[in-house]
């Protein structure tokens, strides 16, 4: 009997978490809650790659408590879409448009989500978000726990969090624009550390 229990133990993952267990071992390894809270302001930068391999520059800037703005720049034309807190917005020079104009549904309900400063996985309860733990999938070679993410606006969004540092390396998305469902994939990394 002592031989058959040994055998079970040993065939139980030894990395198996919960949601619960990655998420907090993620928000510590951002820098705590305490870290978080005092952030007033957030700047992210990247490349979009798009069908047809054009790339364009994008920015997303932050602000306490539900403020964002996006840059979409290609080409030398600069997409705007903002949300205030109140009343989002988009400047849309692909489309002709150079002034500002009121965001239609599926946008605001985008750009409230991106809104949310701390992402959808710090404080998800609170937020009315669900997390579910889903198993580990490699990324690029790495292995990554993945978690489902269902926004409280009904969004699904799978982020996979590196399994030695609790990041994540990459969020898929899916999102309605103009009618039609699209799927999106961020990649992550160049992860460094500033004041803790």
């Amino acid at each position: 009997f002592l031989a058959l229990t040994a055998l079970v133990l040993l065939a139980v993952p030894l990395s198996a978490q919960t949601a619960d267990e990655i998420v907090g071992k993620y928000v510590k390894a951002i820098g705590g809650m305490d870290k978080i809270n005092a952030l007033k302001t957030l700047q992210r930068s990247g490349k979009f790659t798009g069908g047809g391999g054009f790339e364009a520059r994008v920015t997303q800037e932050n602000k306490r408590p539900e403020m964002v703005r996006e840059d979409f720049l290609i080409q030398g034309m600069d997409g705007v879409t903002a949300y205030d807190g109140k009343n989002g917005w988009k400047i849309d020079p692909f489309q002709g448009k150079k002034d500002p104009e009121p965001l239609g549904e599926d946008e605001l309900k985008d750009i409230i989500a991106d809104a949310d400063f701390d992402g959808p996985l710090v404080n998800y309860a609170a937020k009315g978000n669900k997390v579910e733990y889903v198993g580990t999938e490699p990324v690029e070679g790495t292995d990554a726990y993945k978690l489902k993410v269902t926004m409280a606006n009904g969004e699904v969004r799978y982020y996979y969090m590196d399994t030695d540092y609790y990041v994540p390396i990459k969020v898929e998305t899916k999102r309605m624009i103009r009618g039609a469902e699209r799927e999106f994939e961020t990649s992550l990394g160049d992860y460094k550390e500033v004041d803790g």
